[in-house]
């Protein structure tokens, strides 16, 4: 691959050790170095104007958010100063935004192509992690409020008597390119635009192991046997907050009955077909592979290249 998968760039040092540090935290909150990224519904700051680019914003841009109570995670260090994510959901109408040279709020999934790799990774952390602290203010024991702890990377229980701990989850998936010969098995979904295509996936099992997932959602979904599993990269995937598992595997059948609760299609391509697809995945022209964002279409790539 020519760049990284996007999301993949990734280049904080996450600093786990000063997570329950509240001095080291509280100092650098307020130093003149710290950049924070606001969050407005899961949708990022960015400066257009500039970039496109991340509109990191300094303490005194954010800080009645904070001191009203707003999520704060730290994201790591990265070019001698602290970054933070911290949700501004409370603004009422983000496009009255507190201060006339803030950028806009931008759905992450539509910028990240176009930012510098670190900056997608940063979004992708910022945005599965938000998100999580959305869906867990409850604990899943006994329901008491939970509260945040170790700089975002945990909550709390209240209860005293329960005092059960919750961790950031990851959901790994498996994505794969099955092949046979000079074709492939590719599968459309229910919610794809039409005649879009893309690698099968699905998600890890409990007890299960990747190459076991890969045959097994091969075999759920069309029925098509597999086998040689071999891994090739993985992609971090904040919708909300999965692993792409991406592989390969050797189709040994070649007759497909579609699970139709889960694809509207499945079908053999040639090479020269996905070749085609390729060139137009940014392009409303059909059929079509899935866009350069999707590790579905590295994948492709990296099989027409073989």
């Amino acid at each position: 691959m020519s760049k990284p998968l996007v999301f993949t760039g990734n280049r904080f040092d996450r600093s786990a050790d000063h997570r329950s540090d509240s001095d080291w935290l509280a100092e650098k909150l307020e130093n003149p170095s710290t950049r924070f990224l606001p969050m407005h519904n899961l949708r990022a700051l960015i400066d257009l104007a500039g970039g496109p680019e991340i509109d990191w914003r300094g303490y005194t841009d954010v800080r009645s958010f904070i001191d009203a109570g707003a999520t704060l995670v730290f994201l790591g260090t990265a070019d001698f100063a602290c970054h933070f994510a911290v949700d501004v959901s409370t603004i009422e109408n983000p496009k009255q935004l507190p201060n006339s040279d803030w950028g806009k709020f931008i759905d992450v999934r539509n910028i990240s192509s176009n930012l510098r790799p670190g900056e997608a990774g940063a979004l992708a952390q910022a945005r599965s992690m938000l998100s999580w602290h959305k869906t867990h203010g409850f604990c899943a024991q006994c329901g008491a409020k939970t509260h945040l702890q170790e700089a975002g990377y945990s909550r709390k229980c209240s209860s005293e008597t329960c005092n059960a701990l919750h961790f950031p989850r990851t959901d790994p998936v498996v994505i794969m390119m099955v092949t046979k010969g000079d074709k492939c098995l590719l599968g459309s979904g229910h919610n794809f635009p039409e005649q879009q295509y893309s690698c099968l996936a699905g998600f890890v099992e409990p007890g299960e192991t990747i190459e076991q997932a890969v045959l097994r959602e091969v075999y759920e979904e069309t029925r098509i046997t597999a086998t040689n599993v071999t891994y090739h990269s993985s992609q971090p995937w904040p919708y909300p907050s999965s692993l792409m598992i991406g592989c390969f595997a050797e189709a040994t059948s070649e007759e497909i009955t579609l699970d139709e609760t889960e694809l509207s299609d499945a079908r053999w391509f040639t090479r020269a077909e996905v070749i085609d697809m390729l060139a137009k995945s940014v392009t409303r022209d059909i059929p079509r592979l899935a866009p350069p964002l999707a590790i579905a279409h590295q994948l492709a790539a990296a099989w027409v290249a073989e």
